[in-house]
C-alpha cells in the first residue's frame, strides 16, 4: 500500500487499521491487532471512501473525545454502513474501495466582520472549514478545495451543506478552521487485507 501527502508508519498504521474496520463491519474475519501506544491518544479523523474516484462515504469526528484507535474504527463503519447519503457498503465493493484517513488538527475561531471578510481570511486547500449557526452545522476537508476552489463558492456550498440557504448569513454565525494530515491508498492491487 502507498500513501499520499505524508507518508509515514502512522499512515500505514491508520489505513490498516480503517481497512481491517471496513472488513469487521461487514462480517468478515480481519487479523488486525493494533498495539501501537499512540493509537490509545486522544484523536479526531475522517474516513473517506471512494470508488473510481466518487465519493463512497465519508464520516468523520471535528473533536478528539476518545483514542484515536476507537475514532477510526467508528469512522470507518459508519463510513460504510451510515453515510445517509450512499446504500451501506457491500462486501463485494471491498476491492472496488479506496480509503484515505484525514487526521484532523484542533480546530481554531475564524473572528470575521461579515461574510465577505470570512471569504478573504480562508485558505484555499489548506483550510479545513466548520460552518456552525445555531442547531445547524456542516463542514468541508481541506480535499473539497479541489472542487471548489473559489471561498464564495466553498462557503455557498458549505451553507448548504449545513441547511442554510447560500444567501444566509446573520451574527450568529460561528467558523472554525482546523488542518489534515491525510493518508490515501493508492494502489488497490498491493493493499492488503489487515
Amino acid at each position: 500500500m502507498r500513501v499520499t501527502a505524508v507518508s509515514s508508519d502512522r499512515g500505514q498504521v491508520l489505513l490498516r487499521l480503517a481497512r481491517a474496520s471496513l472488513h469487521d463491519a461487514l462480517g468478515e474475519t480481519s487479523a488486525g491487532v493494533f498495539t501501537e501506544d499512540w493509537l490509545h491518544e486522544p484523536g479526531a479523523c475522517f474516513v473517506t471512501l471512494t470508488q473510481y474516484g466518487k465519493l463512497r462515504g465519508c464520516i468523520g469526528t471535528l473533536e478528539a473525545h476518545r483514542p484515536l484507535i476507537e475514532d477510526v474504527r467508528a469512522n470507518a463503519r459508519a463510513a460504510a454502513l451510515d453515510d445517509p447519503r450512499f446504500a451501506p457498503l457491500e462486501a463485494d465493493e471491498m476491492p472496488l474501495t479506496r480509503i484515505e484517513v484525514s487526521l484532523l488538527s484542533n480546530m481554531e475561531p475564524i473572528v470575521c466582520e461579515d461574510e465577505a471578510d470570512l471569504c478573504a481570511r480562508l485558505r484555499p486547500h489548506l483550510d479545513g472549514v466548520v460552518l456552525r449557526c445555531g442547531s445547524r452545522c456542516g463542514t468541508f476537508l481541506p480535499q473539497v478545495w479541489q472542487h471548489l476552489t473559489e471561498p464564495k463558492a466553498f462557503l455557498n456550498e458549505l451553507k448548504h451543506k449545513a441547511g442554510l440557504p447560500a444567501g444566509f448569513w446573520s451574527d450568529e454565525v460561528k467558523v472554525y478552521r482546523y488542518s489534515v494530515t491525510k493518508w490515501r491508498e493508492e494502489d488497490l492491487r498491493s493493499v492488503a487485507r489487515a
